[in-house]
């Protein structure tokens, strides 16, 4: 089991020690649940009370802590308490599944296909014709690459997911089980006799950029043509719907349940919360935030924050909220 002194794990994060424990740290655990052997995390001083009847050798306590850490305990001030905890989960990360052989003998390559070098391709997979893989590309078991492909060096695809035909997916990407990459758009008109609906083909791809992160049961759907485009560093939670034709700039955040309708546009770095939904052909420009659970029905501009359903400014939205409440409350 690997362990660090605190010093050890202080010359890591390079902060500031105060107090020391000799205890060995065997990993991280919340403050509530931290054993004598862990280090913990007060991230705010609204936590600070529950250091009291925490069992943890260590925390790592944010600038404005005045707390003392106690006999044999220590803390580690640090400016970001949440990025140097990430530092310490990197620390004590398990290692990932391990592969007997680089392609195992289940898995069906077709013989056109460029596999990179250290490429691994778990039982099961299947990698179709023309498909590119750069080098130390990671295919889980059960993963399918559809014909014309392209996956850049370092991007790791976990078991489940399908990326379909023509898709070019950057470098150092990560996708999650049963990710959904490059499926049909949703494109259909009624039919001229009014009896039915005639779906409409679906020829585009899926672009993504790289170092993006797209979590479990997430869908990205292809475009009706041209491209579905996904920006390099863009993190996408579980089970969000990105549809055909949208594009996403740099860096963007979609929460769980969130979606995105056709042709949907995206400047860098907007946040989209968690079970928000865009309305199609509406653009949300940089750096703005969609609350969550809001509608946008229009455009949002850039670094604006909007909340409600329909989405409009977030401060005008409260406001409107806390009279309603008064309202009722008068009756």
């Amino acid at each position: 089991m690997v362990s660090y002194s605190i010093s050890e794990i202080n010359n890591i994060l390079k902060g500031e020690l105060i107090g020391n424990t000799n205890q060995k740290i065997e990993g991280p655990e919340e403050i509530k649940k931290a054993n004598n052997q862990q280090i913990t995390f007060i991230g705010s001083t609204k936590y600070s009370k529950l250091w009291i009847d925490s069992k943890a050798c260590a925390a790592l306590v944010c600038p404005k802590s005045t707390i003392e850490p106690g006999d044999n305990k220590a803390f580690i001030r640090v400016n970001n308490v949440d990025l140097a905890m990430g530092r310490i989960l990197e620390l004590f990360s398990p290692t990932t599944p391990v592969f007997d052989t680089d392609i195992h003998p289940t898995a069906v390559v077709h013989e056109s296909a460029k596999i990179g070098n250290g490429c691994k391709i778990g039982a099961n997979c299947y990698v179709g014709k023309d498909v590119e893989l750069g080098k130390d590309v990671i295919l889980y078991p059960n993963v399918c690459v559809f014909d014309e492909t392209i996956i850049g060096e370092g991007t790791v695809v976990w078991s489940g997911t399908v990326i379909r035909e023509r898709c070019v997916i950057g470098s150092h990407c990560i996708f999650h089980i049963n990710v959904s990459i490059g499926a049909d758009g949703f494109g259909y008109r009624p039919s001229d006799d009014g009896r039915g609906l005639v779906k409409i083909p679906q020829i585009g791809n899926v672009i993504i950029g790289h170092h993006v992160e797209i979590g479990a049961n997430s869908c990205v759907d292809r475009a009706k043509f041209s491209s579905t485009i996904i920006g390099d560093g863009c993190k996408i939670d579980n089970l969000v719907q990105i549809a055909h034709n949208s594009v996403m700039g740099r860096s963007c955040i979609m929460a769980g349940h969130s979606g995105l309708a056709g042709s949907v546009t995206l400047g860098d770095g907007v946040i989209i919360g968690g079970s928000a939904s865009i309305k199609d052909h509406t653009t949300i420009h940089s750096g703005a935030t969609v609350a969550a659970g809001s509608g946008v029905m229009s455009d949002v501009e850039a670094g604006k924050t909007v909340l409600g359903y329909p989405a409009q400014d977030a401060r005008a939205m409260l406001k409107e909220w806390a009279v309603i409440r008064k309202l009722v409350k008068n009756q």
